[in-house]
């Protein structure tokens, strides 16, 4: 079992490598990347969790992806939250 450290430098470093080394054709991983720009309707200039796929460095957020009732409910609500703590954060 990993420690919460551990695990999270195993976060890190496997976002890094996804990212610089990019993502294996036909995969894609989830990124908390701006918002602005989304497939997804979510509000612009967010840092927002999308599934990407990465290539040269760069990312890509993944369009098309279903998305049923219940998961759209909570991709909004994490938006409203988001949307709040910005507004704290940046009045």
């Amino acid at each position: 079992k990993l420690s919460s450290a551990l695990s999270a430098a195993q976060a890190i470093s496997d976002h890094m490598n996804n990212w610089f080394l990019g993502t294996p054709a036909g995969k894609y991983v989830s990124m908390a990347v701006d918002s602005t720009g989304n497939p997804y309707g979510v509000e612009p200039g967010l840092i927002y969790s999308f599934p990407v796929t990465c290539a040269g460095g760069k990312w890509t957020i993944v369009p098309g992806l279903s998305i049923d009732e219940y998961s759209k409910g909570k991709l909004k609500a994490t938006e409203a939250e988001l949307l709040e703590e910005k507004a704290l954060a940046l009045p």
